[in-house]
């Protein structure tokens, strides 16, 4: 049996709480930058591992540094005058001892193509090759390939870190609306219809009551922004879509949207960019500054201060709990009856089976009353999934879990 503990919740949901505040940054802001990068490299090196030793070796690149370059947008226009700086750093094996010798892993290479191909897919106008420099510090490592099977390698990895993760079922009205905003800023659709909307988007959501303000950010792309007149314009437009989403996910709301609150159109001040991102002008971002496993910063709810991106898919608990605890909380909640909300934390012990924390506490705001039938369903449901906890390694590497 785990360490599971399933316990009545005190007081009132986030719902029901006078004001609520929650925060998403997009795809192009500087720290999601730095966290889909940390992210795309722990991936690569993920399958280069497999093809090459049928196994992924040890390493954390959760360390990202993007450093903001210098460039001079114009309306119709501009151009990028210094490229962004970014640096990979942290751990990996880049020597493997097996039967035949020595294997060297190309560390370089496989970072720079991981970053690259990121930022090709992120970006309609930031091009890796002249408007970024991709740098890297890794910290070398080797592997006896042999003796880590003796070891079993492939049986429960043991918890490289002492960390916990925490996650929360449901998302509030605001948390959903935050979410969806930004995925329809960012979203194909949209960009196709406003071209001029660029990926650098920050949502920040404010309820008081029954009433909701969005303050939206979004680095508009100069080259498709002909003048004043027309960044207006856009402006409106992309209010009015923000509005519309807003009326579908929360009708019972009044709404205010305001969009890119910082313009000064009579001091010719307004967010204008070449290539849809802030970095590229001064506006720097790190690991794990950004959103947490579920894609928000929730202020009003539990979190862990954990940079899930770049940390290794295997052992590393920082990463592994929040995801598992995000399944679990969502399984309560649709699987167990009379469930308000629920919080899930995992607490790990460092060199302990990653199935085997030294506690996972439940905590269930209930309908009405936690009864012994539900805290037994929940329990259940937990063990269930730290019994199949290996199956999150490739939930990761595949790409089918959100984690920032």
């Amino acid at each position: 049996m785990k360490n599971v503990v399933v316990s009545s919740l005190k007081g009132f949901s986030v719902e029901e709480l006078d004001v609520e505040m929650v925060e998403r940054k997009g795809l192009g802001h500087p720290d999601y930058i730095a966290d889909g990068i940390a992210e795309a490299v722990s991936r690569e090196l993920c399958r280069y591992y497999l093809e090459r030793f049928g196994v992924i070796l040890h390493h954390n690149v959760d360390k990202v540094l993007v450093v903001g370059g210098q460039a001079r947008p114009t309306f119709g226009g501009g151009e990028v005058l210094h490229p962004i700086y970014i640096i990979v750093s942290g751990r990996a094996t880049s020597y493997v001892k097996t039967e035949s010798g020595l294997e060297f892993v190309p560390i370089g290479s496989l970072v720079l193509k991981a970053a690259k191909e990121w930022i090709k897919r992120s970006f309609r106008y930031l091009d890796p090759e002249t408007h970024v420099v991709i740098d890297y510090r890794i910290g070398q490592g080797s592997v006896d390939l042999v003796g880590l099977f003796e070891l079993g390698a492939k049986k429960i990895p043991l918890a490289n870190d002492t960390s916990f993760g925490v996650a929360f079922a449901p998302l509030s009205t605001l948390e959903k609306l935050v979410l969806e905003t930004e995925r329809l800023i960012n979203s194909p659709d949209f960009k196709k219809k406003i071209p001029a909307a660029g990926e650098d988007v920050k949502v920040m959501g404010l309820r008081m009551g029954k009433s909701i303000k969005l303050t939206v950010a979004v680095a508009m792309v100069s080259r498709h922004v002909r003048d004043k007149d027309e960044y207006i314009a856009v402006k409106e437009e992309i209010r009015d879509r923000i509005l519309d989403l807003a009326r579908k996910i929360a009708p019972d709301y009044d709404i205010e949207v305001f969009v890119n609150t910082a313009d000064k159109p009579e001091h010719g001040i307004f967010y204008l960019t070449v290539t849809g991102t802030s970095a590229e002008h001064g506006d720097d971002g790190a690991t794990g500054r950004g959103n947490r496993a579920n894609g928000l910063i929730t202020p009003m709810r539990p979190m862990s201060l954990e940079a899930t991106a770049g940390k290794n898919p295997v052992s590393h608990v920082g990463k592994i709990y929040n995801v598992v605890a995000r399944i679990i909380a969502e399984r309560i909640y649709k699987e167990v009856k009379g469930v308000k909300e629920v919080y899930v934390g995992i607490l790990s012990q460092i060199g302990k089976p990653i199935n085997e924390p030294l506690i996972v506490d439940i905590k269930i705001l209930p309908e009405e009353t936690l009864t012994n039938d539900m805290k037994n369903e929940a329990r259940v449901i937990a063990e269930e999934e730290l019994d199949s906890i290996t199956k999150v390694t490739d939930l990761i590497i595949s790409e089918k879990v959100q984690l920032f």
